[in-house]
Protein backbone atom coordinates (compact mmCIF):
# COMPACT_ATOMS: atom_id res chain seq x y z
CA UNK A 1 0.00 0.00 0.00
CA UNK A 2 1.39 3.46 -1.22
CA UNK A 3 1.88 5.93 1.25
CA UNK A 4 -0.78 8.42 -0.39
CA UNK A 5 -2.99 5.96 -0.21
CA UNK A 6 -1.79 4.84 3.86
CA UNK A 7 -2.72 8.48 4.62
CA UNK A 8 -5.85 8.77 2.70
CA UNK A 9 -7.62 5.48 2.84
CA UNK A 10 -10.30 4.43 5.04
CA UNK A 11 -10.17 5.89 8.77
CA UNK A 12 -8.58 3.47 11.01
CA UNK A 13 -11.45 2.58 13.18
CA UNK A 14 -8.93 2.29 16.31
CA UNK A 15 -8.90 2.25 20.42
CA UNK A 16 -5.61 3.33 19.53
CA UNK A 17 -6.32 6.98 19.38
CA UNK A 18 -7.91 9.57 21.91
CA UNK A 19 -9.19 13.00 21.20
CA UNK A 20 -8.47 14.68 24.18
CA UNK A 21 -9.71 18.34 25.66
CA UNK A 22 -7.26 21.33 26.76
CA UNK A 23 -6.65 20.03 30.30
CA UNK A 24 -6.16 15.87 29.46
CA UNK A 25 -3.96 17.14 26.65
CA UNK A 26 -1.72 19.66 28.89
CA UNK A 27 -1.39 16.67 31.84
CA UNK A 28 -0.30 14.13 28.96
CA UNK A 29 2.18 16.44 27.18
CA UNK A 30 3.95 17.30 30.77
CA UNK A 31 4.49 13.62 30.94
CA UNK A 32 8.13 12.34 29.92
CA UNK A 33 8.53 10.11 27.01
CA UNK A 34 5.97 11.91 24.81
CA UNK A 35 6.18 12.91 21.08
CA UNK A 36 4.75 15.94 20.29
CA UNK A 37 4.08 16.85 16.85
CA UNK A 38 2.28 19.99 15.42
CA UNK A 39 1.31 18.67 11.70
CA UNK A 40 0.87 22.48 10.35
CA UNK A 41 2.90 24.32 7.63
CA UNK A 42 6.21 25.88 9.18
CA UNK A 43 4.30 29.20 8.63
CA UNK A 44 1.36 28.28 10.83
CA UNK A 45 4.24 26.87 13.79
CA UNK A 46 5.99 30.32 13.28
CA UNK A 47 3.23 31.78 14.43
CA UNK A 48 2.85 29.92 17.42
CA UNK A 49 3.29 27.00 18.97
CA UNK A 50 2.66 24.71 21.86
CA UNK A 51 6.21 24.51 23.68
CA UNK A 52 8.40 21.48 22.74
CA UNK A 53 6.52 20.61 19.50
CA UNK A 54 8.10 19.27 16.26
CA UNK A 55 6.94 20.44 13.60
CA UNK A 56 6.16 18.25 10.80
CA UNK A 57 4.14 19.03 8.13
CA UNK A 58 1.45 17.75 6.57
CA UNK A 59 1.08 18.88 2.99
CA UNK A 60 5.00 17.67 2.59
CA UNK A 61 4.49 14.58 2.01
CA UNK A 62 8.10 13.06 1.45
CA UNK A 63 9.63 14.41 4.48
CA UNK A 64 6.10 14.07 6.29
CA UNK A 65 7.36 10.00 5.26
CA UNK A 66 10.68 10.78 6.51
CA UNK A 67 9.50 12.40 10.18
CA UNK A 68 7.02 9.80 11.27
CA UNK A 69 9.59 6.78 10.44
CA UNK A 70 12.00 8.22 12.76
CA UNK A 71 9.40 8.10 15.88
CA UNK A 72 9.17 5.82 18.14
CA UNK A 73 6.08 3.50 18.06
CA UNK A 74 6.15 2.53 21.64
CA UNK A 75 5.90 5.92 23.02
CA UNK A 76 2.61 8.20 23.29
CA UNK A 77 2.41 10.33 19.66
CA UNK A 78 0.43 13.98 21.22
CA UNK A 79 -0.82 15.37 18.02
CA UNK A 80 -2.28 18.49 17.14
CA UNK A 81 -3.28 20.96 13.79
CA UNK A 82 -5.11 24.13 13.56
CA UNK A 83 -8.30 22.67 13.48
CA UNK A 84 -8.18 18.95 14.26
CA UNK A 85 -8.86 18.21 10.66
CA UNK A 86 -4.73 17.20 9.34
CA UNK A 87 -3.94 15.48 12.70
CA UNK A 88 -6.99 13.52 12.51
CA UNK A 89 -5.97 11.81 9.63
CA UNK A 90 -1.95 11.58 10.73
CA UNK A 91 -3.31 9.90 13.63
CA UNK A 92 -4.85 6.95 11.36
CA UNK A 93 -1.89 6.79 9.51
CA UNK A 94 0.01 6.68 12.56
CA UNK A 95 -1.83 3.46 13.38
CA UNK A 96 -1.54 2.16 10.11
CA UNK A 97 2.06 2.59 10.98
CA UNK A 98 1.77 0.35 14.00
CA UNK A 99 1.84 3.35 16.53
CA UNK A 100 -0.58 1.91 19.24
CA UNK A 101 -1.14 4.96 21.89
CA UNK A 102 -2.03 8.38 19.94
CA UNK A 103 -3.53 11.79 21.56
CA UNK A 104 -5.02 14.55 19.41
CA UNK A 105 -5.97 17.87 20.46
CA UNK A 106 -9.71 18.49 20.13
CA UNK A 107 -9.85 21.28 18.07
CA UNK A 108 -6.25 21.93 17.20
CA UNK A 109 -4.31 24.97 17.98
CA UNK A 110 -7.17 27.34 17.51
CA UNK A 111 -8.67 25.85 20.64
CA UNK A 112 -5.04 25.87 22.41
CA UNK A 113 -4.96 29.40 22.63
Amino acid sequence: MSFLSKLFGSSASSNHIKVLGIEAFKLGIASKGKQLIDVRTASEFKSGAIANAKNINFFNRPAMEIAFKKLDPTKPVYLYCRSGNRSGKVANLLVKMGFTEIYDLKGGYTSWR
